[in-house]
């Protein structure tokens, strides 16, 4: 991998779809599509349904979700950020995250970064430094501030989470 290649994945760019407190997993991945549940990909056309009925049909690959405290609570359904990756979504950016999905979640290589996200709005463009810990709405040309993620971090998240990783480096090389 170049240098060049190597900066451009600690940057993501992509358009906010704002959400609030408490998204749970049942409102990720409702509960009415558990029989989908071995088809991530079809299950993945129903990420957030009952939070925004329009979500799947809207998002780019990179756009991102922008939530307030507790996102991800409820039960420990690993299916829930791995939907929200195969749908696109570049990284989740909330006040807090529930413990388990916030693992889960770097388990898969979902970037989760906890920030202020008051100053968001839906639809702001967002350019995200995940080295810098930084978030430039550019819509409203403001800068946020956010804990910089590890360089260890950063090369989990684009080996595409812990398993790929260990397979790719045949085990646990940071």
């Amino acid at each position: 991998m170049t240098e060049q290649n190597n900066i451009l994945k600690k940057i993501l760019r992509g358009r906010s779809f704002k959400f609030g407190d408490d998204i749970s997993t049942d409102l990720i991945a409702p509960g009415r599509y558990f029989h989908l549940r071995s088809d991530l990909s079809e299950l993945a056309k129903h990420v957030l349904e009952d939070a925004d009925m329009e979500f799947a049909g809207k998002v780019k690959p990179g756009d991102f979700i922008v939530a307030g405290r507790n996102f991800g609570l409820g039960s420990s359904r690993e299916h829930a950020p791995a939907i929200i990756k195969l749908s696109g979504v570049g990284a989740v950016l909330a006040k807090s995250f529930a413990r388990i999905f916030f693992r889960n979640s770097i388990n898969i290589g979902l970037p989760v970064l906890i920030c202020d996200t008051d100053r968001i709005n839906d639809g702001d463009e967002l350019e995200i430094d995940l080295a810098k810990g930084k978030i430039k709405n550019i819509t409203k040309n403001i800068e946020i501030d956010f804990k910089a993620l590890p360089e260890v971090m950063i090369k989990l998240l684009n080996d595409g989470g812990l398993v790929e990783h260990i397979t790719k480096n045949k085990g646990f090389n940071l």
